[in-house]
This record gives structure tokens, C-alpha cells and sequence, in this order.
């Protein structure tokens, strides 16, 4: 049956099924292919879209604009709206509805983009929240099947760091609904929510999936994709001391990417990363804790096993199938 997302929102990719995600998939190697060979087909002219954000972002603004901007939609980007000051969430998407043909959300609670979505009229599309990064994992399994060379459903993603934050959640989420082996390595205190895992649990019975949590390094045997994110998540700032105690055993060096066994294993890392001094957060938590690498050491983040510049390009390509398979021609 031909797959229809047209005035669907994308909040979690639990609200897809494998088909409708593998559809956004080939979409997006479809018109990444397409922009190499400079073909635009406008599929999203004569369309107005607003970005709504309440978090920092370089990756997610740039790849919504340049996506719209290439399938010629005109772009409102909004970081000093009225949204839960002088107006509510449900006026201003009401009101954005009536201006807008789609509108993107990163921010905070994931209540506020099902606020949005239940009130807008018109696709809402996650950004990012505390709980959920579903654009991002579209990027990451685009650019897992452009480097391991294996069906999808055969791939083995092993994520190392904080399994319960928005990162650790899509990405099993995403692993179950396409029938791949995920695995977190984590302190237990990170393991995901209970609840959320047991969900997957079912919807792997169907897909052939296997989702399992370990405390041991060694869990990465047979990786063909290792993964981890910053160790502390916007608005987690006064945790560092103790995610860094928690979670500096965790750190993927080359020794954890050799214990994968596998000489094709790749990095993958949503970015930004702490892999070094040059940023100020670094530099600070090098003063305070006297530690110049966090999430990854700076070798297997320039390593040839490291993906992280094109899962970055790829933010773009799978956004565009978002927003063109959504409100597009």
C-alpha cells in the first residue's frame, strides 16, 4: 500500500510504522541524490514554514532553512515569541496556523509540541525535546546505510553514554520499529524508562528487533555502529560533577571502538561534541574537573571510523523528506 504522511505531524517515531519510516528513509537518499545533481523541484514552493526555538541550535536551524529555502518555502525563524509569556501555547498555535503551512518546535517539554500539534491545525515537526530527537535519527540510520554495508535490519547500533536522554530513547525507539539490534551501555541510574522500554520490547516482537541494556563495555562485540552523546543535555548544566563521575568510565576511545571486533565499525555522534578544549564548555570543565575529553576521545572523533560530518549533512536531506512528505507536492 502507497505510504501518505500528507498533513501528518512528526513529534516521536513511535507514531510511525516501519513502512512510513522507510518511506522518509528513501525520500531522503532520493533528494539528497537529487540536490547533488542540482535538480529542485520546488516541492515545497508557495509553502510558509515557522521555526519555533527555545533551545540553542547550529545543526537544526540551518537544516530546516536550507532545506526549505532549497524547495522553495519562505522561512520565519522565531526565538522571542509571546509562546507561555503573554499569550498560551494553544493561542499562539492557533494563531501560527492561520499564517503558516507547517511549523518546527525545538525547545524543552515534549508537551509543548503536542500542545502545538493538537491545536495548530497544520504538521507540527519535533525540533528536539528532553525526550525525543526524531529528525536526528533519521539522519543517523540515512547515514548508517550509506556506510555499513548490510540491510538495516541486520545492523548492530550500540549506544554508549546516557541511555535516558532524548538521544538514548530515539534511537531505540527508531531500532525497534526497523528491526535492529540496539543496545545501551550504561551506569544503571541512565537506563531509559522502564515503561518505554517495555513498549519497544512489544513492538520488536513484531519487527525482529532486540533492544537490551548492559553496564559492560564489553556489550560492544560485534557493533557496526557505536554511538554516544554529550553527557550533560541542555538545562542539566549543575550536573557535570556527577555525570562525569557516572559516566567518564564510558567514554568511547579507540580501545572501546577495537573491542567492537569489527574492522568496519563506524562513530556516530549527534553533535555538538566535547572532544577537545576548543569550546568554552570544555575549557571550563578542564579548569573544574581536569578533563580534556569527554563523550569521545578527540582520536576517534577524527578517526576514519568517525561519520559524524555526514550524519550532520544528513540533518538536512531527512528533514526535507519531513517536511516535503508532510505538506509538499
Amino acid at each position: 500500500m502507497p505510504v501518505n504522511l500528507k498533513g501528518r505531524h512528526f513529534l516521536t517515531l513511535k507514531d510511525f510504522t516501519p513502512e512510513e519510516i522507510r518511506y522518509l528513509l528513501d525520500l531522503s537518499h532520493e533528494l539528497k541524490t537529487k540536490k547533488r545533481l542540482g535538480i529542485r523541484n520546488k516541492l515545497l514552493e508557495g509553502k510558509n514554514i515557522v521555526l519555533l526555538f527555545d533551545k540553542t541550535s547550529t545543526r537544526t536551524r540551518c537544516a530546516f532553512e536550507v532545506a526549505a529555502f532549497d524547495e522553495g518555502a519562505q522561512v520565519t525563524f522565531l526565538s522571542n515569541s509571546q509562546m507561555g509569556k503573554k499569550e498560551s501555547l494553544e493561542d499562539t498555535a492557533k494563531v501560527l496556523g492561520r499564517f503558516y503551512d507547517g511549523i518546527e518546535y525545538r525547545g524543552f517539554k515534549q508537551e509543548t509540541v503536542e500542545l502545538l500539534a493538537k491545536h495548530a491545525g497544520v504538521p507540527v515537526w519535533n525540533g528536539l525535546t528532553d525526550m525525543y530527537h526524531p529528525t536526528q535519527i533519521l539522519a543517523d540510520f540515512m547515514t548508517i546505510e550509506e556506510h555499513v554495508h548490510k540491510p538495516i535490519d541486520k545492523v548492530k547500533l550500540v549506544y554508549v553514554g546516557d541511555a535516558r536522554n532524548n538521544m538514548g530513547n530515539s534511537l531505540m525507539i527508531g531500532a525497534a520499529k526497523l528491526g535492529m539490534t540496539f543496545v545501551g551501555i550504561a551506569p544503571k541510574s541512565l537506563f531509559p524508562d522502564p515503561a518505554l522500554v517495555a513498549q519497544m520490547e512489544e513492538v520488536a516482537k513484531v519487527t525482529g528487533a532486540s533492544i537490551s541494556f548492559s553496564e559492560e563495555l564489553e556489550a560492544v562485540a560485534g557493533a557496526d555502529a557505536v554511538y554516544t552523546d554529550v553527557w550533560v543535555s541542555m538545562g542539566e548544566e549543575d550536573q557535570f560533577a556527577e555525570r562525569i563521575r557516572l559516566l567518564e568510565p564510558y567514554r568511547v576511545t579507540m580501545d572501546l571502538m577495537r573491542m567492537s571486533g569489527n574492522p568496519d565499525v563506524i562513530f556516530l555522534h549527534c553533535l555538538p561534541s566535547f572532544h577537545d578544549l576548543e569550546t568554552a564548555v570544555g575549557r571550563d570543565v578542564y579548569e573544574k574537573f581536569g578533563i580534556s575529553e569527554m563523550e569521545v576521545s578527540d582520536e576517534v572523533f577524527r578517526s576514519k571510523y568517525s561519520k559524524v560530518f555526514d550524519e550532520a549533512e544528513n540533518r538536512m536531506h531527512t528533514i526535507k523528506a519531513v517536511m516535503v512528505a508532510t505538506i509538499g507536492k
